[in-house]
């Protein structure tokens, strides 16, 4: 299944804590469960795409994130059903 968390901006974010969230980040990668993730720029937070078996394993991940482990950001997560060429656009 495929999950999102969205997160919100708390504090402010020093250099060392975006270093370790790009750490964790490069972990997540790593193990596969990363798809995509990113700032926005229009908004103050940012997303992460993972993969993963159920919510709980992703809402494991998203509280193990430095940015909301630390209290620098807040989250909620969502379940994506991808729509894509594959799928037909989920038709």
């Amino acid at each position: 299944m495929t999950y999102v968390y969205l997160m919100d901006n708390k504090k402010a974010l020093s250099k060392d804590i975006v270093e370790k969230h790009v750490q964790y980040l490069k972990k997540l990668d790593n193990s596969g469960k990363l798809i995509l993730c990113g700032p926005f720029t229009d908004y103050e937070g940012g997303m992460v795409i993972l993969e993963c078996n159920n919510i709980e394993e992703a809402r494991a991940i998203a509280e193990s994130d430095p940015f909301i482990e630390g209290g620098y950001k807040t989250y909620e997560i969502r379940t994506l059903s991808i729509a894509n060429r594959d799928n037909n656009y989920g038709l």
